[in-house]
């Protein structure tokens, strides 16, 4: 049925959310604590499990307080011959589950094309090391072959981070076959110098045997076709690959032993006293692994370790030679990718704003089928353990919406916003839904008011349709990870979506919704929209209405749209960049507001423009140069046209700040003030819940006053330093590098910032196609103050040349339910998605191959068969009490059912008249005794109408006919009439059906 998902997909998430950093030394301290160990070499381990602070549930370690490990301990597998979309990701779903000791097990078996996998960490504080235990479960009746890549990030490429391979078992650097373990470090001063990170080693197996390492392959991508990298970023994203055959219902896996050490340059050790350390713990795990508390089958399951060679060795005493390799439990609670069909006739996948609008107005579709298709995709793309999480909640009135925004078109409303579905970043309020900023410390909080731009968006006519996932209070710019889980990229889900609008960025990039609200303090409306081939606007400081955002810094933050194309931001530009008169910190931006945005959109826009390149500004951090060179390559399209490149200076160095004060405690104590209704009232409630806030507090007037005058300084300052430089525009890269693993640590990216949110003039983000390995890229374009729609123009003529804007594959279109398809009536027709939901679950069907005929009037017996399926009876007995209900009619079950249950009686001569038409105040009827016999008592939602024709309703029928009209299920017709005596049609059953199960749940 139609499903309100907010609380389904609230608590589904919820596992996800609680908190804890593994001290290996302190298993059991507090859920935030993270203390040092009392171990040798005194390292603490972060696990990716179902918890926070990342919910990425992977099993992989994120961090350690070395930075021995960076996101390292994940696994990948690929299904020979697989197209599945997610085969080869880094895997999650696990359900892992910490037993309070020293052990993580997998609840579920992620299950891809047949083969489930499960994990199992198991902690060893006396040497600082970890046992990974990996089960793959053949769960088809034919053989799988598998390959499995264990590994990740170790380092980045920035000086002292980057890694190297120290040594291998067999005494040289090059990982292969023969060897049984490999330590990694990185190097302070060269090869052989300190390690400035705590070093590692991993063990592979028994070297040399057929069932150990296959090869090596850069995890960062796809490791099965990518070797190993020896140089540069991706030359820290280790693979270890193995492959597996595995026979039908049996299981085979893999054991590793992961080691850290102290960072001999913090710890002032002797260069490679720890590296010389983990290699020695390693070498010992080697040939003595301790399997002594797994099953014999478990253990009879190894593939990459010499099972004979063990027992000979005393290690193992198992004998494996005839044991059945079926571990039990290895396959249960399958989590899977779900397979969905869409209720909607209309594809909403890769469509603009323009696209929906011209095909609501022109009638090929409604906001009731665009809504739900949305809904459908959320449903296969964004749920559940191995989607995309990019959706926190969809509203409960969203579809009521829809409903409302296609009976206002259809009444000549031409609001230019009308029926398109916004998602909201979860930082922003409204007033349908909760507004959480994906923190257990607010997910009850609703606000009763929406946020300025909200309301704006609601007045030009659009659906607020969800909230979307975010970073924690927007305090990330790298991850987009919250109490409700870890968003992942929308082009690659094992990468990470950039914070903090990650949500907002990869929903409108899937295809969840037709654009999103975000936010930016420092990149967060950039990365996300750059990361997703998105344009976004980060305006001139007041160009959009903060008000009703949760705070990060106050005067910086600015809340601006994401969208799929120029045009449609335009159109949500002009609905929202309007001055809020209860805004103290929009009023930089009054009389600088452009009141046609589309007027800026020229293809001409760039002639005889010049657009400065700032030196440095496309040189990544991490050293490399494929998407520096893919961005330059595309400089070509500014010039066809008309306009000129120049390499310029670097950027002026920002003025000195000159005032006191906390910037986020004075963001949250207006917050609070502003909403007295929510549950905190001092700022360190929210910013410090767990420890003793000790920053600066509270602002002075004069030092916000003095903090405005600062970034107007440095406007000024940018501004005299271009036309110095004789530019019109700058111009500046979204991300520099490969995004980085989602289960890795800060930084994700090659990131350098423009100056536009330190000071607050205007960028606009818009795509320019790819770098060299096939992953978004983005520019932005920087200009002077109040240049917004300039830059909006500049950017257009540019995408006219260039068409950058690339669409996911990952996410692709739904397959309508064939019953649907075939219908050739009702994809036009105003309750098309009535029909759609109650035919998808069963309750109503055509009347013929093609048609549903909505038009057709209901007879008693197929309204009654309505509410019977509604009710799920079964259909087998037919044996009534009345003389003309034969027991083999389709509709006699549904009728016995309805009679027993006190929802019909039937005629005086003992008839019941199943062929009858069922008038409108009989249907009342039924559908108000059927409410009693669920018991269910709501409300109603509506003021009482006093019909023109009530004296017309019989007196039996008038209390049934007042409660179904308050509580919405039945309204009346033209000129205020109910018209109780005239026949009811089979769209308005399935608008009522639909309604009354809605009122079920």
């Amino acid at each position: 049925m139609k499903k309100t998902l907010f609380k389904n997909k609230l608590y589904m998430t919820a596992a996800l959310s609680l908190s804890l950093s593994l001290s290996i030394s302190a298993i059991s301290m507090p859920l935030t604590a993270q203390a040092a160990s009392a171990s040798v070499v005194d390292d603490s381990w972060v696990v990716n499990y179902t918890k926070a602070p990342t919910g990425l549930d992977t099993g992989s370690v994120r961090s350690t307080d070395s930075r021995a490990l960076m996101g390292f301990g994940g696994i990948r597998m690929h299904v020979i011959g697989s197209d599945n979309l997610l085969d080869g990701v880094l895997l999650r779903g696990f359900g892992l589950t910490f037993d309070g000791v020293d052990t993580y097990s997998s609840t579920n078996a992620v299950t891809i094309d047949g083969v489930a996998v499960k994990r199992e960490i198991k902690l060893d504080k006396s040497n600082n090391s970890g046992r990974f235990f990996d089960t793959f479960t053949n769960t088809t009746n034919k053989t799988i072959y598998v390959e499995v890549a264990f590994g990740g990030q170790l380092g980045y490429n920035t000086s002292t981070n980057q890694s190297a391979i120290s040594t291998t078992s067999s005494g040289d650097a090059t990982i292969d076959n023969t060897d049984h373990w490999v330590s990694f470090y990185t190097p302070s001063d060269g090869e052989g110098s300190a390690s400035f990170n705590g070093p590692s080693a991993t063990t592979i197996g028994t070297g040399g045997f057929v069932g150990s390492l296959n090869r090596t392959g850069n995890f960062l991508r796809d490791p099965f076709t990518n070797p190993l990298e020896r140089t540069g970023d991706e030359a820290n994203h280790y693979g270890l690959i193995y492959s597996l055959e595995l026979p039908p219902q049996q299981t085979r896996s893999l054991a590793h032993f992961v080691v850290t050490g102290q960072s001999e340059v913090s710890a002032e050790l002797a260069a490679g006293s720890q590296v010389k350390l983990v290699q020695t713990v390693a070498e010992e795990l080697s040939e003595h692994p301790d399997f002594s508390d797994l099953p014999t089958g478990a253990v009879c399951s190894l593939s990459n370790y010499d099972l004979d060679a063990l027992v000979t060795a005393s290690v193992i005493d198992a004998d494996c030679d005839n044991t059945d390799i079926t571990l039990p439990g290895a396959a249960t609670n399958p989590v899977t990718t779900p397979i969905v069909s869409t209720t909607s006739l209309y594809d909403v996948t890769g469509k603009t704003i323009t696209e929906l609008l011209a095909d609501m107005e022109s009638g090929k579709t409604n906001a009731q089928q665009v809504t739900k298709a949305y809904i459908d995709r959320i449903a296969a793309y964004d749920e559940g353990p191995l989607g995309l999480n990019s959706v926190i909640m969809i509203a409960p009135d969203a579809m009521q919406q829809a409903i409302e925004a296609d009976l206002a078109r259809a009444n000549g409303d031409t609001r230019p916003l009308l029926g398109i579905p916004i998602l909201v970043k979860d930082i922003i309020d409204t007033k349908n839904m909760p507004t959480t900023g994906g923190s257990d410390l607010f997910r009850d909080y609703q606000s009763p008011e929406d946020a300025w731009q909200v309301a704006k968006l609601r007045e030009a006519g659009a659906i607020i349709f969800g909230k979307a996932n975010l970073a924690e209070f927007a305090r990330d710019g790298h991850f987009s990870f919250s109490a409700f889980g870890p968003v992942w990229n929308a082009f690659d889900p094992s990468r990470s979506s950039i914070g903090s609008s990650g949500g907002s960025a990869v929903a409108v990039a899937s295809s969840f919704a037709a654009a999103a609200l975000g936010t930016q303090t420092g990149d967060s409306l950039w990365g996300p929209s750059g990361a997703a081939s998105l344009f976004s606007l980060r305006g001139t400081d007041g160009m959009q209405s903060t008000a009703g955002t949760m705070p990060l810094t106050i005067i910086q933050d600015y809340t601006g749209m994401i969208a799929r194309s120029l045009p449609d931001l335009a159109l949500l530009l002009e609905a929202t960049a309007i001055g809020n008169p209860n805004d103290p910190y929009d009023d930089v931006s009054d009389g600088h507001r452009p009141t046609d945005w589309q007027s800026f959109l020229r293809e001409d826009a760039l002639e005889g423009k010049v657009i400065g390149v700032p030196a440095g500004a496309f040189d990544d951090p991490f050293g490399t140069s494929g998407t520096s060179d893919a961005m330059r390559a595309q400089f070509v399209h500014f010039v066809e046209a008309g306009a000129t490149i120049k390499e310029i200076s670097a950027p002026p160095k920002a003025p000195t700040r000159d005032f006191t004060g906390d910037t986020r405690y004075e963001g949250w104590s207006q917050w609070i003030e502003a909403h007295p209704d929510n549950p905190y009232t001092d700022p360190t409630q929210i910013m410090n819940p767990t420890s003793t806030y000790t920053g600066a507090g509270a602002m002075t007037e004069e030092a916000l006053q003095a903090f405005e005058n600062y970034r107007a300084n440095y406007r000024e300052l940018l501004h005299n330093w271009m036309d110095e430089e004789g530019v019109d525009v700058l111009l500046f890269p979204t991300e520099l590098s490969d995004i980085h693993l989602n289960d890795s640590i800060q930084p994700s990216f090659g990131r350098l910032d423009p100056q536009s949110s330190a000071s607050g003039v205007p960028t606009v983000i818009f795509p320019a196609g790819v770098n060299d390995h096939d992953q978004p890229i983005g520019f932005q374009l920087q200009g002077k103050a109040y240049s917004d729609g300039d830059l909006m123009g500049y950017a257009y003529a540019y995408t006219a040349q260039s068409n950058g804007h690339v669409q996911s594959s990952l996410t692709p279109s739904l397959t309508p339910l064939p019953e649907l398809a075939a219908f050739t009536d009702i994809s036009n027709h105003w309750a098309v998605q009535y029909i759609s939901d109650l035919v998808a679950d069963g309750v109503v069907k055509g009347t013929s191959v093609t048609e549903f005929s909505p038009s057709q009037a209901m007879t008693r017996g197929m309204f009654v068969t309505l509410l019977g399926r509604m009710n799920q009876v079964s259909d087998e007995d037919g044996s009534t009490s009345f003389t003309d209900v034969n027991s083999s009619a389709y509709y006699a079950p549904y009728v016995k059912w309805a009679e027993q249950a006190g929802i019909v009686a039937g005629f005086a001569d003992g008839t019941f008249a199943p062929g009858k038409m069922i008038s409108r105040q009989n249907a009342a009827v039924m559908i108000n005794r059927y409410l009693s016999y669920k018991g269910i008592t709501v409300s109603g939602s509506q003021e009482a109408v006093g019909f023109a024709d009530h004296s017309d309703i019989a007196a039996y029928a008038a209390d049934a006919v007042q409660t179904v009209q308050k509580l919405g299920i039945m309204s009346g017709m033209p000129n205020n009439r109910f018209a109780p005596t005239g026949n009811i049609l089979r769209s308005e059953t399935a608008k009522i059906i639909s309604i009354v199960l809605d009122l079920e749940q």
